[in-house]
């Protein structure tokens, strides 16, 4: 009886020493020990290999630089008001006319209203109304070709009598009086009657 115990455990000792490697039938293991490499057996489910995508080139902004700072430049308003200072100098010499709205004879706001409107911007047709329709700007922001208006006294908002259009500093040029003519002026004899106002900036 003991003998046939120590028999049978000899022989369950020996079928646990065999490996499966050897059993006939048994399966290989997917993987050789030691290697991470899939066996030429299994097959490749995911279709052909893709080549990786090219990583894209640098986003590099394609905005044009900017150009330097002109300190001078003003825009189109800059265009307006410079084209307006330079072309009223062209009438220097036309007769003052009392209603005069042309180059036949200006009074002075008849040569505002001229040319504003030569250069496409209408304007009201008295120093009075034209002063309304003006955004009111001190001197020191006051551009070649706003207009200056004259005030019956040192109240800004009092009635305006004379207009003219501002070339910088005190000077001006404006339709003057009866028996005159489109005069450059220096306006500095005003003193605080004196306003400034444009459309453009």
């Amino acid at each position: 009886m003991r003998r046939n115990w120590l028999a049978k455990a000899a022989l369950a000792t020996v079928a646990l020493s065999v490996p499966m490697a050897g059993v006939a039938g048994g399966a290989q293991a997917a993987t050789q020990p030691g290697s991470t490499k899939p066996n030429a057996a299994v097959p490749n489910n995911h279709g052909p290999l893709r080549k990786p995508l090219k990583k894209p080139k640098s986003h590099r902004s394609t905005k044009a630089k900017k150009k330097a700072h002109n300190p001078n430049y003003r825009g189109k308003h800059r265009s307006f008001n410079q084209d307006a200072a330079t072309l009223v100098k062209a009438y220097e010499g036309v007769p003052y006319s009392y209603g005069g709205t042309s180059p036949a004879g200006f009074d002075c706001s008849g040569l505002t209203q001229y040319v504003y409107r030569h250069l496409g911007k209408t304007i009201q047709r008295t120093a009075e109304d034209q002063f309304l329709q003006f955004r009111p700007i001190s001197k020191a922001k006051a551009w070649g070709g706003d207009l200056v208006f004259f005030h019956v006294d040192s109240n800004p908002n009092s009635y305006v009598y004379h207009v003219g259009v501002y070339e910088g500093g005190d000077d001006m040029v404006a339709a003057t009086t009866s028996g005159s003519d489109v005069q450059w002026q220096n306006f500095s004899w005003a003193g605080d009657t004196v306003t400034f106002g444009t459309l453009t900036h």
